[in-house]
């Protein structure tokens, strides 16, 4: 278009013409000017820069005409734009108001509206920053608060008007996802509603929008706007989509709209919204806290439990029971489905499926056990007790403690806390198992008047804890709260030992203290309990025990988890006042708990001990930081870290702000290793191992390649506890990949093995390979690390878990935290009565990219085979001779004694030696064979495999499933007719619908034994019948 306006001038090719009518007095040659100017600037913008100070003192002229002030602004804003200076380029084409199009699709316009859109959402962020930095001082010093008092940056009105005729424009052409992202940017509340609500599919915008505000967002407010405004539409939609008003509502902590949903979804009396209540319950069991649970279930009509009458029904149903086919089957009343309401609320059933699911697809392998215990001396404490949490993650859940069974007298060797972190396992092999935990661990239990080892008691109480991880509230702490207040009774434990060498009676009963508070802490998981906090609190400040101090510091943060107590500064007052390094450390991660997800709203708290003078409160900050900013990126919560990673004095307080960036960026795994590449280099040892494991933590389960290429360098580091950090970072990041999918997961395996043998490797390097051993096979093989729900948001237990577990480093015991960061890969469907029926569904990939590893394989002892003894020829040569003169010497004999029978047979040996020894040719020719044959067997195999037909590109699973979270994306719900999910995008437990009810049903009913001392042996058949004599 430019060169045909220069040629409709005559063909001019200069603009000096035109510019020279710019200094003329006559408005209309100014004009004609700007005219030519507008339309040539794409071709003569090098000259016309060299009068662009001309143009913009014509648009700043007031006597100028304002449509031509407009063209001069529009002519400078495009010779700014083609010198590269956006922003005067932006500000010029603000001013063109009218005149700058946003219907031409050039290059010019797109740059144009893009800077504009970033300014005009960057002015709206940091007002709402200021604005919510504002309200947060005003809460922390109790004062008033009023949004107008706070200094804003005013918004230009000509920004504002562009911005406002974008949006018009996305309207008009029906580009709503388009003008819902810019309004998004921009914190335009009023435009997403608009764009929804003009949409023509309402609902796959609110999905859309759904997944924006709990993924992508990274301002906590203005996510809790958005979720109202999806509430709202929810609500006002024609089809209510409660599973995501649910999920909405979960994050923006309102229980009571929640109980609303389930008493509409009850009233319906509608088997369908009798079943969709069930399936928010169990999403509500996995996303939300005890407290929150607890306040659903108050809000809904309670039911009163008839215990004579259930176990009568369950009597006849028995009875009528044969197999797993029901035969007939009742209309289930309204009471009856608030009661089942009740019971998966309670969480119980929960656990039950995921239970008898790691039960019955147990796949760890007792070889690898035996393997590593075989590698190392059973003196080596550290080695002992790494072997011991390693068998209790690959046992997770399953109940499987044969392998300590077995090894009784290897048990024992355990001493002092070691024997509490034993103890404590048992726990994690047992999780979940509510029903059976007080039996499992009965034997080590304190017990009035029984002198036991307090190792023992104080393991077992933090075992207990371990089972009801998330789940006790309200029922084994009381328990653990009673042994909390009896254990200054002497009667308790081994109180008055007087053996030579024991403890004394302080002593004792921090261990025990030490014991019960981390039960207390990890039973009490959310629940804000206000008994347990005053306990806890008591036990700190009134107990000056560096040991039970410790746990009890920690604790309190796991209790009041994400709550932003009041009483939070008292803690941190607390921690200026004591001497103990422990103390104070377990106080600066319960503050980091304390204010977990918490994101703006902690930025008071993490400012203050990141100025604190003790490098310890430094240390508890970086936590803090990345709990409070966990899964958001959050720029600021990232540049925090980087900067106080590479400044501070503190090595721990360096390696802790290294590994929080995983936690901050666990929903952005991808962006990681780029993040941590140059960290992985550092010259420090300390920042190298926290790069190690803020890959693992960030991108756990992915099987990520930049990641796993990043740590088998540092599998290679000088510095052992870089090596330990990285072996586990590793296997943190390999776990459920399948061999298949990743070759390195076998190769690491075999060197996690050469490490554990190799006897020149320090013992911390092969203690991290023990324990990346068991968190590969994690759970029986059936577990992966999750740092989210399946539904998206955070999951609790498993940040709680890896971030008390990485105090490892200070405290051994801290390792069995690591079980509450296991989460089943399982798809359990379960019917109206909350039981599996035979269900099928379908994988749409190769089954061998998500296979089980293959078992460890029996080494086969090898025979020795005897070797030929090698014979030079001059050796043969001499023997030769010597053979051939024995022999003439023996035929003269003969001519004396002709029938002398012993010449001819020397005679013939001799013959023999001279041509070969016997017994080498059939040997040598026995060895032709066999290679023969073995060639012949390798070939057969090869045509075998190349005979084999080719792996199908889907596999069909049975109720309940193993999928990994890398093939949920695989799974489709469409092959068995009878059965659909009632929900769509739900998995874990999957409530279904049955589309033929009149017809038997068969139910799967995986048996879990009710204790498992030691491996399942079958009962002795019964003696035949006898007839006793007497």
């Amino acid at each position: 278009m430019a060169a045909a306006s220069v040629l409709s001038y005559d063909g001019l090719t200069t603009s000096s013409g035109f510019l020279s009518l710019l200094d003329e007095d006559e408005v209309q040659l100014k004009e004609h000017a700007l005219t030519f100017l507008n339309q040539s600037v794409d071709v003569f913008w090098p000259e016309i820069a060299e009068k662009v100070e001309i143009l913009e003192e014509l648009y700043e002229d007031s006597d100028f005409p304002a449509s031509s002030r407009k063209l001069a602004a529009l002519v400078a804003s495009k010779v700014f734009y083609h010198l590269g200076r956006f922003n005067e380029s932006m500000m010029l084409a603000l001013g063109a108001d009218e005149l700058f199009s946003l219907s031409d699709e050039g290059e010019y316009v797109s740059t144009i509206v893009s800077k504009s859109i970033d300014e005009f959402a960057r002015i709206r962020k940091q007002n709402a920053i200021k604005i919510s930095d504002a309200r947060t001082r005003a809460l922390v010093t109790s004062s008033n608060f009023d949004e107008k008092d706070v200094e804003t940056e005013a918004e230009d009105p000509r920004l504002v008007a562009l911005v406002e005729r974008m949006f018009e424009q996305c309207f008009e052409q029906e580009q709503f996802t388009q003008a819902c992202g810019m309004a998004i940017e921009s914190l335009r509340l009023d435009i997403v509603e608009k764009s929804i609500v003009s949409s023509g599919d309402v609902k796959s915008m609110l999905q859309y929008m759904f997944d924006i505000s709990m993924d992508i967002i990274i301002n906590r407010d203005w996510r809790t706007q958005l979720l109202n405004l999806l509430v709202r539409l929810y609500r006002e939609s024609s089809v209510p989509d409660y599973v995501n008003m649910s999920r909405s509502l979960v994050f923006l902590d309102r229980p009571e709209e929640i109980v609303e949903i389930f008493k509409s979804l009850l009233a319906t009396n509608s088997l369908d919204d009798n079943l969709l209540a069930f399936q928010i319950a169990f999403e509500l069991v996995d996303n939300s806290t005890q407290k929150f649970r607890g306040q659903v279930i108050a809000g809904l009509p309670q039911v009163e439990e008839k215990e004579e009458e259930q176990k009568k029904e369950g009597e006849k149903e028995g009875e009528e029971k044969e197999g797993d086919v029901k035969e007939e089957k009742k209309e289930t009343t309204a009471d009856e489905y608030l009661q089942t309401l009740h019971k998966i609320l309670s969480g119980q059933p929960t656990l039950e499926f995921f239970l008898q699911f790691l039960y019955s697809k147990n796949k760890a392998d007792m070889k690898i056990l035996e393997k590593m215990q075989s590698l190392f001396e059973p003196r080596r404490s550290v080695l002992h007790q790494g072997l011991v949490v390693s068998n209790a993650i690959m046992h997770c859940g399953t109940k499987n403690d044969s392998f300590l069974a077995k090894n009784l007298k290897w048990s024992a060797r355990a001493t002092n806390w070691a024997k509490f972190t034993t103890t404590a396992s048992l726990g994690v092999i047992h999780k979940g198992h509510l029903s059976e935990a007080m039996n499992v661990l009965d034997p080590y239990l304190p017990k009035p008047g029984i002198d036991a080892s307090p190792y023992t008691e104080g393991g077992s109480l933090f075992g207990l804890g371990l089972i009801h991880a998330n789940q006790g509230a309200n029922t084994v702490t009381h328990y653990i709260l009673q042994c909390l207040r009896n254990v200054d009774d002497s009667s308790l434990g081994g109180g008055g030992n007087t053996r030579p060498g024991a403890l004394d009676e302080a002593q004792e009963r921090e261990i025990v203290q030490h014991g019960a508070a981390l039960g207390l802490g990890v039973a009490a998981l959310a629940s804000e309990s206000a008994e347990a906090f005053d306990e806890l609190l008591n036990l700190l400040y009134h107990h000056d025990s560096a040991v039970a101090g410790e746990a009890a510091g920690l604790s309190l943060g796991l209790v009041m988890l994400g709550s932003a107590t009041e009483r939070a500064a008292e803690m941190l007052n607390f921690a200026h006042v004591t001497q103990h390094e422990k103390i104070i450390r377990s106080v600066g991660l319960g503050l980091a708990l304390i204010f977990y997800g918490l994101e703006e709203k902690a930025d008071a708290m993490i400012e203050t001990l990141t100025m604190d003078k003790d490098p310890i409160l430094r240390y508890g900050a970086m936590f803090t930081v990345g709990l409070a900013y966990c899964g958001t990126a959050n720029n600021k919560a990232v540049r925090k870290l980087l900067h106080v990673a590479v400044s501070d004095v503190s090595d721990d307080v360096r390696r802790a702000a290294v590994m929080n960036l995983g936690f901050v960026m666990f929903r952005r795994p991808e962006q990681v290793p780029r993040l941590v590449s140059l960290l992985s280099e550092s010259y420090n040892p300390h920042v190298r191992y926290g790069a190690a494991l803020a890959l693992g933590i960030a991108c756990a389960g992915s099987g990520s390649k930049e990641a796993v290429e990043l740590l088998l360098t540092l599998c290679k580091d000088g510095t052992h506890f870089v090596r330990q950090g990285a072996y586990i970072a590793l296997a943190m990041v390999l776990i459920e990949i399948a061999e298949e999918a990743n070759p390195a997961v076998a190769e690491f395996r075999q060197k996690l093995l050469d490490v554990i043998g190799d006897k020149h490797q320090p013992h911390p390097a092969k203690f991290g390979a023990i324990l990346a051993l068991g968190i590969l096979d994690a759970g029986g093989r059936n577990c992966t690390i999750a740092l989210s729900s399946r539904s998206g948001h955070l999951n609790l237990c498993g940040v709680v878990g890896l971030v008390v577990f990485l105090q490892y480093w200070y405290w051994y015991p801290f390792q069995l935290f690591l079980s509450l960061a296991f989460s089943p890969t399982a798809i359990l469907g379960v019917n109206s009565n909350l039981e599996m029926p035979s269900y099928i569904m379908k994988s749409n990939a190769r089954p061998s990219l998500f296979a089980y590893p293959s078992p460890t394989k029996e080494e086969e002892e090898e025979e020795v085979q005897t070797v030929v003894k090698a014979e030079l020829s001059v050796t043969k040569k001499a023997k030769l001779r010597q053979s051939r003169l024995v022999s003439k010497k023996a035929g003269d004999a003969m001519d004396v004694d002709e029938d002398a029978e012993p010449a001819a047979s020397t005679s013939d040996k001799m013959d023999v030696d001279a041509k070969e020894i016997p017994g080498e040719g059939d040997e040598k020719k026995e060895e032709e064979a066999e290679k023969k044959e073995s060639d012949g067997e390798k070939k057969e195999e090869k045509k075998e495999e190349e005979k084999k037909e080719p792996e199908p590109e889907f596999e069909l699973l049975n109720n309940p499933a193993r999928v990994t979270r890398t093939q949920l994306k695989h799974i489709s719900f469409d092959v068995d007719s009878r059965y659909v999910p009632i929900s769509e995008g739900v998995h874990g437990i999957v409530v279904l619908k049955d589309t033929t009810p009149d017809l038997n049903e068969e139910i799967i009913t995986p048996a879990v034994p009710v204790s498992n001392s030691g491996e399942d042996v079958e009962e002795a058949p019964a003696p035949p019948s006898f007839t006793y004599l007497g």
